[in-house]
């Protein structure tokens, strides 16, 4: 559960630097409560879209060397914020390249905060 949550955080955080700093994403709410039921819908579209996408897209991505994984990320990014509109906490992109680099800046601050949590992480994935 405490993993769950911590990931959960993490997701929240990245969210809210992508929505500050990339310009194009313009947030239906900002509140912390907002932030984290958005980090819900966000975790739910990827481990349940995610992997049927990049199965249907297996052929594409290994094409492109993988770099197809960064539109399926984009289109997630989107998604996610288009569902949580209908939960009064998503936010509207103006457009594909800020989705993109949206998407970007939330993957980079999950793995930044992921390696700084780390330890905690893999504590309670063990069951400690």
């Amino acid at each position: 559960m405490w993993r769950f949550i911590l990931r959960l955080l993490i997701n929240a955080v990245a969210l809210y630097v992508a929505i500050r700093i990339v310009p194009g994403i313009h947030a239906q709410n900002i509140s912390w409560l907002s932030l984290l039921i958005l980090a819900l819908v966000f975790g739910l579209v990827n481990s349940l879209f995610g992997p049927i996408l990049k199965f249907l897209t297996c052929p594409l991505i290994i094409l492109t060397l993988g770099v197809f994984t960064l539109v399926i990320n984009t289109f997630l990014f989107w998604l996610a914020g288009k569902i949580g509109d209908l939960f009064g906490a998503g936010f509207s992109v103006d457009g594909f390249w800020a989705a993109f680099v949206g998407s970007i800046v939330v993957s980079i601050v999950s793995v930044i905060l992921s390696l700084l949590f780390r330890d905690e992480l893999q504590r309670h994935q063990a069951g400690h």
